[in-house]
């Protein structure tokens, strides 16, 4: 059980503590359906008092599709008279904002009442599927790696040409890119690494695992601060998986690991490439239920553009050791390192639901005792007998409705509010008519 408010005196504590670093404005922040930061700011005076007894949000906006189209029939709108919900911040969260002055941000919980949660919040979902886990034994280590494009604030247009990966000069064309890596680490953003990436004005920026909730926690906190950064220094950053035909798309890589009483259970040393039978059966789990995490994975109809062959992307249901083609890249490094890399996941996915998507269908594998399918020679993305992901996301939706494992794992009103946010998006989507098919029509007939 989620447990809405925490000690009075933890409280007390924590808000006297932001008092004399100096803080005087909180953001509580709620992670909506789309890995968007939804806030409202609290003056440090007020904070208390709201973290005791919850902040009142409007109760629908976990039901709001990426336009914020108020969608019917999700459960969380009229269906409850369109009232409020709490906000309760998890204080172990809180973390500065090193752009805003005098700012610190905290993540929320929502919840209906202190005793009654809004179970189809992302956060919720992740956190009660980190809850199985724990039940079965094991921690979970994650880490999410993103790509993103920095682009011209006025036109959206990449700032550079020329595909330059690594490229000394390229790494930091953009003074402004030193800054947004202070103000990073500044707010409690580990950053290991940065780069340029595969196409012009397209960065990597990684940061280190954590432990649980924390873990997607630090990933929601990375993606938001970005976009909020590079429109402070001018820019504009897109996590959008396939922004410009021609060019590289933008991943989410979602490692995971899990550990028992600080051992790595995916690690083996007697076994074949090290990797114990608790990691085959939790990889297996995944490629049996990957057409059902799709929609999760990839929760637009444009994720659906980036996975293609030859792209450094995966196009199929598979898994290898070090395949960067395959779905499930298994770097298996015969020590505590040992950990799988989900890379089918677009940069543009909830951090929560990416990782809930990952760990809901391994467990099954895991409960189910899988046997790992065999890895196949060469790079998975040239067999033609692995079985393809969806291609649409229509198709995806199908292969949920269709998991009726996965739907219970992830808990039926998520899965009702989800399905039908999404259906509403894509009727938008299907109703739209294209450049494309006007410039191509048009004229000729």
């Amino acid at each position: 059980m989620v447990v809405a408010t925490s000690a009075p005196e933890t409280i007390a504590d924590w808000v006297e503590s932001l008092q004399q670093q100096g803080v005087k404005y909180v953001r509580f922040e709620l992670p909506d359906l789309h890995g968007v930061s939804r806030l409202k700011v609290i003056p440090i005076a007020k904070v208390e008092g709201y973290a005791r007894k919850g902040l009142n949000f409007y109760g629908g906006t976990l039901a709001l599709d990426t336009a914020s189209s108020v969608v019917s029939a999700s459960g969380y709108h009229e269906e409850r008279k369109y009232r409020d919900h709490l906000l309760f911040p998890d204080i172990s969260s809180c973390t500065p904002v090193p752009w805003m002055a005098s700012t610190a941000k905290v993540v929320c919980d929502a919840y209906w009442a202190a005793d009654e949660p809004l179970l189809a919040a992302p956060r919720y979902v992740l956190k009660s599927l980190l809850d199985r886990a724990k039940q079965m034994g094991f921690d979970v280590m994650m880490g999410h790696e993103f790509e993103f494009y920095l682009l011209d604030k006025e036109t959206h247009q990449p700032l550079f040409d020329g595909l330059h990966i690594f490229n000394h000069i390229r790494n930091q064309y953009v003074p402004e890119i030193s800054q947004m890596l202070d103000y990073l680490q500044a707010a409690g953003i580990d950053v290991i690494t940065h780069n340029c990436e595969y196409a012009p004005s397209q960065f990597e920026i990684n940061f280190g695992p954590g432990v649980g909730i924390h873990g997607a926690d630090k990933a929601f906190t990375f993606k938001n601060a970005v976009k909020e950064i590079a429109h402070h220094l001018g820019y504009h950053a897109s996590f959008m998986s396939k922004p410009f035909a021609g060019l590289a798309g933008c991943c989410c890589h979602f490692h995971l690991s899990l550990w028992q009483d600080g051992v790595n259970v995916f690690l083996d040393p007697d076994a074949p490439n090290g990797l114990s039978a608790t990691a085959k059966s939790f990889v297996q789990g995944i490629l049996d239920h990957a057409p059902a995490m799709m929609p999760l994975i990839g929760p637009t109809p444009n994720c659906y553009r980036r996975l293609k062959p030859h792209t450094f992307a995966p196009s199929n249901i598979s898994w290898g050791i070090e395949d960067r083609t395959a779905m499930v890249r298994v770097k298996a490094t015969g020590d505590e390192g040992t950990h799988l890399e989900m890379r089918a996941a677009s940069g543009l996915s909830n951090p929560y639901l990416s990782a809930a998507a990952t760990l809901a269908a391994g467990l099954l594998g895991l409960k189910e005792q899988r046997e790992l399918s065999p890895m196949v020679d060469g790079p998975s993305e040239d067999d033609a007998s692995l079985p393809p992901f969806p291609k649409t996301l229509d198709a995806a939706l199908d292969a949920l409705a269709a998991d009726t494992a996965m739907q219970e794992m992830l808990g039926p009103e998520f899965c009702q509010l989800f399905t039908t946010v999404k259906q509403f998006e894509l009727a938008r989507f299907h109703d739209h008519i294209t450049d494309w098919e006007v410039a191509e029509y048009l004229e000729v007939y």
